[in-house]
């Protein structure tokens, strides 16, 4: 009889299958195949919080299929991925398909390599029931939370609206930071930049440091002028040249908050994309005749660890490629945080033969991308530091006009040895980062001569909105979340439209403002960061055995109830507060304001309820700045503009009107129908559906935004999300002769834990 493997996805089943062979079955779950139920909140607070799992619907005949299997195999191992989440779907997997006369074992691996699942299925575990009771503590508090918060928000601020336990927290960080942001008093301030030139070439540039024995510290054009007046005419002798030596340290691999941050800032990938296109890459790509080969280790993990294996082969690799001045003396180790799970590995490569331009003709574009910076990453880790010499030069005014101690002062460096950036250097968040410039080879005591002086002025500046990058580097300091919930925070606190990202950076709607400060003012303690912090470690300790499940839960939830309580008592609705403009009611002549109503924004008569004149906002009628995008015009290879029209986002030539090309947004699903696009559209309300890019040729359209995900019953290429009215997502198939269903967990993201 053949044993039987239980993975979540078919493409990851397709992959182990090939390594296996034909002593194997492999099958796919698909997926979680429970749940809590949709329709209530299937948690027994009376008797001990248990919960109440119902098979997901739609998922009927992939378990049957799966107890058909185990029936026929004499040994059955689960192996969803290793982690929180995964142990939880394997214990659903177990409990279905358990049967007193079979084995079922638990196998985990990193990579999808075969000696990694050899090694698996050599030495099989047990489920870990620790675990599994850490996922179930995060899934309980996160549908306490949610189901009873969301009544709160339809009733104070307006239907339709939910609440997350971490996503909330989310959203205050943004929301801060804005207010940080509009509370800035901007300070003028000025620079003295000097250009010299030496006995050698060439000319450089240098800042004053010290004015007449004193720090520079000029806030005004008289000042400044004043300086340039004294120093203009003056000797300059350069005083001071100090050469040092330092090394640069390459960057530690990947792990998943660092992969999505330098995902972001060079490839212009959302965290959402990061993850998904990385599962594409570790469940595994086919490579021609040798089938499908996971690429990547598991990508959602927080340790800098790498395997003694892999650092031998990434050794021979830059030798061979690079030479033996690029191998450091020691493998390098780097430590990881305290929290760190270190039964994982960092992201990396699992096969050195498949590099990244050998098999680029099997990859998607996207695919190529991240997986060439995850290789150039891993690699450049492991090889020698670079060798700069830094250099400053040191200069001073000589005259009777600068007395006291008048200083220039420049700083260059000069790479000696590249080591590992000759393949990688990492990404900055800093947009006013400069490089330093190249100083002339000059003596000290030596006269220069100068050549331009300049005043410069400066303001100080607000601190920056938050990018993809930024946000999920203060998640990731402050404890908020875990590795494998970066991606789905960001993404649901945009799809509730508390947040909006413009030119890549976030800010909060009115709506996420207004529902932040709700839940600051009645939830302090939930909506505290060091409390949401704490959380996690609380459920760390539920795995590592030091505390009950039940315990964590029914701490929290007794004060918050209370709480809740409390808040739905208090009378009225919370609304943003009006805003006045130049306009005046053409009834009754008193000034019109912007006021927030269930569909949005709205003019109204400042003497309602007297006068209840009102009028819409078309707000597409604003003018709206165009962002550059990385998308080139089909027709003339301009680079394209992202604009708002009347029916929402598109494309348009830079060139216009010489070039009067547009194009639709892609949501990158293909159109069921004729293949075209789906693009995301606006209706005449303003609602937004989505359709086909070849209409009017093409009618197929959808109120459900397009999941990139293959239905597991009828196997329609995607599945939309679709609201309930109790604040919960469902995916359904946008095959409206199929009624699969599943519900999505939104309160919390319910992506596995790193």
């Amino acid at each position: 009889m053949k044993s039987l493997v239980i993975v979540e996805s078919p493409a990851k089943a397709k992959t182990i299958s090939k390594i296996l062979g034909k002593d194997f079955t492999v099958k796919a779950s698909v997926g979680h195949i429970r749940d809590l139920p949709s329709k209530e909140m299937g948690i027994d607070i009376e008797h001990n919080f248990v919960p109440h799992y119902i098979v997901i619907p739609g998922k009927e005949k992939i378990i049957k299929e799966l107890k058909k299997a185990a029936k026929e195999a004499d040994t059955i191992y689960i192996a969803p991925d290793p982690d929180r989440e995964g142990e939880a779907i394997a214990w659903h997997i177990a409990e279905e398909i358990k049967n007193k006369k079979k084995n079922i074992y638990r196998i985990k691996f990193n990579e999808i390599t075969k000696t990694a699942v050899l090694k698996s299925v050599q030495e099989p575990g047990e489920i870990d029931m620790l675990k599994v009771d850490a996922q179930q503590a995060r899934r309980v508090l996160d549908r306490l939370v949610g189901y009873e918060l969301s009544p709160l928000l339809w009733r104070k601020v307006r239907r339709g609206l939910s609440a997350g336990r971490v996503q909330s927290v989310a959203v205050r960080l943004v929301v801060e930071r804005e207010r940080e942001i509009e509370a800035f008093k901007q300070e003028e301030y000025w620079s003295i930049n000097a250009e010299f030139e030496g006995s050698n070439k060439p000319a450089f540039w240098s800042r004053l440091f010290k004015y007449k024995d004193q720090k520079v510290d000029i806030h005004d054009a008289a000042t400044a002028e004043a300086s340039v007046s004294d120093i203009r005419d003056s000797a300059f002798i350069l005083t001071g040249i100090d050469r040092k030596k330092r090394k640069r340290m390459p960057s530690p691999p990947f792990i998943t908050s660092t992969l999505q941050q330098e995902a972001s800032r060079k490839l212009r990938f959302t965290a959402k994309k990061t993850m998904m296109v990385a599962q594409q890459l570790y469940e595994g790509i086919e490579l021609g005749e040798e089938g499908a080969v996971g690429l990547i280790t598991y990508m959602r993990t927080d340790s800098n660890r790498i395997s003694a294996e892999a650092q031998q082969a990434a050794r021979g690799f830059i030798e061979t490629t690079f030479g033996k001045d690029y191998i450091p003396e020691k493998p390098p180790v780097y430590k990881s945080k305290a929290s760190a799970q270190e039964a994982h590995e960092a992201v990396r490569p699992t096969y050195l033969e498949h590099p990244p331009e050998g098999i680029k003709q099997y990859l998607t574009k996207e695919q190529h991308s991240l997986y060439k910076l995850i290789w150039n990453r891993f690699i450049a880790s492991q090889m020698a530091p670079a060798e700069l010499e830094q250099t400053t030069f040191e200069i001073s005014c000589k005259s009777d006009r600068c007395t006291g101690g008048t200083v220039f002062r420049a700083s260059g460096s000069v790479v000696k040895f590249q080591g590992f950036m000759a393949l990688y250097t990492e990404g900055t968040d800093d947009l006013t980062d400069e490089s330093e410039a190249l100083l002339p080879d000059l003596k000290e005591g030596e006269t220069l001569t100068l050549l331009n002086l300049q005043p410069k002025q400066h303001f100080t500046q607000p601190p920056p909105r938050y990018t993809e990058a930024t946000l999920v580097k203060v998640l990731e300091e402050k404890g908020i979340g875990r590795p494998s919930t970066y991606a789905a925070i960001l993404s649901t606190i945009q799809d509730r439209k508390y947040v909006q990202k413009a030119e890549g950076k976030f800010s909060p709607t009115e709506l996420g403002s207004v529902v932040n400060d709700l839940l600051v003012e009645r939830f302090a303690e939930l909506m505290d960061i060091g409390f949401t912090a704490s959380m996690e470690e609380k459920l760390d300790h539920i795995e590592d055995g030091k505390t009950k499940w039940e315990k964590i839960v029914k701490d929290f939830y007794k004060p918050f109830h209370v709480k809740l309580t409390e808040a739905l008592a208090i009378p009225g609705k919370v609304k943003p507060q009006d805003l006045p403009t130049e306009s005046t009611c053409d009834k009754c002549g008193l000034p019109m304001v912007i006021r927030w109503g269930r569909h949005g924004r709205f003019m109204a008569c400042s003497g309602f309820p007297e006068c209840k004149n009102a009028k819409p906002i078309d707000g597409d009628k604003q003018p709206v700045e165009a962002v550059e995008s990385d998308e080139k015009c089909p027709k003339c290879d301009s680079p394209m503009l992202l604009k708002s029209g009347r029916f929402g986002k598109f494309y348009a030539c830079s060139k216009y009107p010489e070039c009067k090309t547009t194009k639709p947004i892609s949501t990158g699903v293909k159109c069921p129908e004729d293949g075209g696009d789906i693009v995301e559209r606006r209706s005449k309300r303003g609602r937004s559906f989505w359709s086909c890019s070849n209409y009017p040729k093409c009618k197929f359209a959808t109120w459900h935004k397009p999941v990139i995900q293959k239905c597991p019953k009828c196997g329609a290429a995607f599945l939309g999300e679709k609201w309930t009215k109790g604040g919960g997502m469902t995916y359904v198939c946008v095959n409206k002769e199929c009624d699969y269903t599943a519900e999505v967990n939104k309160e919390e993201p319910a992506a596995a834990e790193g």
